[in-house]
């Protein structure tokens, strides 16, 4: 498989201090991979430099064969990259349909627009004139992801979607995966929920202290290597 989204040595610094020491890793087109960790692992970081928010070599991080490091990230977005962010970060003086189309400001057509997020998230359709921030924590992060979709991305970045969600509306949340790979698009799971990770990705990348300390398919891992590259015992 051909690499979509590739990261070589990627480096990653807040002032003087260093938080990511040399990053190789690869997402394949139509391919879900996740990245677990330990707070403090670089795990959002690393998404952070892909998407333009912290500088990096230009050929660090290479998108459909263009090194793209260091460049602003509305021309990330605009190249098809989109992130769905911790914490939601949703506007609260707008409403959810307000804040959907949002994520259609980078102006890439294909399969997502207001009437498919709404299939993949019913309840959104619904609610669609009230302010995002009166949802619940699941409903606000399907506002997120359907954001995040609307700028019809090749590569969707979620950074610790199921992070303060109840275990079942985590299940509704990662059930809308299989609608999302179905369009062709690649995705990057940031999890620290192993086996929610495990569950969902076609390869997993552990991340330890800013550097990779395991990768591989979920199924040829076991779980002393997965704890001992994740809690480094």
């Amino acid at each position: 498989m051909s690499a979509l989204l590739q990261t070589q040595a990627l480096e990653a610094f807040y002032g003087d201090f260093q938080a990511l020491f040399g990053i190789d890793l690869e997402l394949g087109e139509g391919e879900t991979i996740a990245i677990i960790g330990a707070n403090g692992a670089g795990k959002s970081t690393f998404l952070r430099t892909v998407t333009g928010m912290l500088s990096a070599p230009a050929d660090a991080v290479r998108f459909a064969g263009d090194g793209i490091g260091g460049r602003p990230p509305f021309e990330i977005a605009r190249m098809g990259i989109a992130m769905v962010p911790e914490g939601r970060q949703l506007f609260p003086s707008l409403s959810i349909e307000e804040n959907l189309l949002m994520g259609a400001c980078v102006d890439r057509t294909g399969h997502w627009t207001l009437d498919t997020v709404y299939g993949l998230f019913p309840i959104l359709k619904e609610r669609r004139n009230s302010p995002g921030t009166a949802l619940s924590g699941g409903q606000q992060q399907m506002v997120a992801i359907g954001r995040g979709l609307m700028a019809n991305p090749r590569v969707l970045l979620c950074d610790e979607i199921s992070l303060g969600l109840a275990p079942i509306v985590i299940k509704d949340i990662y059930a809308a995966l299989p609608a999302i790979q179905a369009q062709g698009t690649s995705v990057v799971v940031v999890e620290q929920d192993i086996q929610q990770a495990l569950a969902v990705a076609a390869r997993v990348y552990c991340f330890q202290e800013g550097r990779v300390s395991l990768s591989g398919r979920p199924a040829e891992l076991s779980h002393e290597q997965i704890t001992q590259a994740y809690f480094g015992m």
